[in-house]
């Protein structure tokens, strides 16, 4: 079989912060919303580590046909600058391309760019067309994901176990969670990889606001996955993900979510999404006694 090689260069320019369009780029969790270039196919993630030295693997699939493996390594992140990755292609076994994949990031205020670069080795027939279509496909879905993508952050004084502790535990989680004024009232809480938290949020006017989180992804003391749903078993309205990172021993919180529709994205912001869910954040740092 002859090989054969290519550069590939693909830009797109997106209608978000270029330290939302990184996050993106990066979150596990929203990798998994904007990697199937098409709605036949199914991506599974089997391990997703986005660290330099992580790896991603996964698993495309498509009705009919033998799955395709994807491994990714992260070789260089340089957060909202670069990113590069090598990327190796396998098909029963058998492997069919390796790539080193180059993406810079720029922005200026509410709009940012993302400029990817694939050097491609390819042991298969095809293999070219095929990046060229995947890579443009998946950066039309990311640019999508990053303009519906809200991203919150806060540091607290309090090492990473401790916040931890206070997020992932069903005795505590309800006694902290939502902004100021509010309270929970659960119905079942289930913490681990596969369980969910069905309660309500009741607002300070008596208001109840039904909620159903199912959790993806847990990694203890690094992050969490989950989708948010409206009421038990109703329609998603988000995909979220929570990381914890040493910060010189304080924590920093990255809370971020994938609106499942503009339309709601663009509502939550209307309705100061992005400033209740800081006090949250606020009232779990008053939780561990740092505020």
């Amino acid at each position: 079989m002859s090989g054969s090689f290519a550069a590939l260069t693909f830009e797109r320019r997106v209608s978000a912060p270029v330290a939302t369009l990184w996050a993106a780029w990066t979150a596990p969790a929203a990798r998994a919303v904007w990697a199937p270039p098409a709605a036949s196919v199914t991506v599974e993630f089997l391990e997703a580590d986005t660290r330099v030295g992580g790896r991603e693997i996964s698993l495309c699939k498509v009705e009919g046909q033998a799955d395709n493996r994807s491994e990714a390594g992260w070789l260089l992140l340089q957060p909202f600058v670069l990113s590069v990755n090598y990327e190796m292609i396998s098909c029963e076994g058998v492997d069919l391309s390796a790539a080193l994949v180059t993406a810079d990031f720029s922005g200026d205020g509410e709009e940012s760019c993302i400029e990817v670069t694939v050097q491609l080795s390819s042991l298969a027939e095809n293999m070219e067309d095929g990046y060229r279509q995947g890579f443009g496909a998946g950066l039309d879905n990311l640019a999508s994901v990053a303009e519906r993508t809200m991203v919150l952050e806060r540091v607290i004084a309090a090492p990473r176990s401790v916040v931890w502790g206070a997020w992932f535990n069903p005795e505590t989680l309800p006694k902290w969670w939502g902004p100021d004024g509010f309270s929970c009232c659960t119905k079942r809480i289930d913490l681990r990889q596969g369980g969910d938290w069905v309660f309500d949020m009741i607002g300070p006017d008596g208001t109840v606001f039904p909620n159903h989180h199912r959790y993806g992804d847990v990694k203890a003391e690094d992050r969490i996955s989950y989708e948010l749903l409206w009421g038990e078993n109703g329609p998603k309205h988000a995909d979220a993900w929570v990381l914890f990172e040493d910060e010189n021993g304080a924590t920093k919180i990255t809370l971020g979510m994938v609106f499942s529709t503009s339309a709601e994205f663009l509502e939550a912001r209307s309705f100061g999404a992005e400033e209740l869910g800081l006090q949250t954040l606020d009232k779990l740092a008053r939780f561990v006694g740092v505020a």
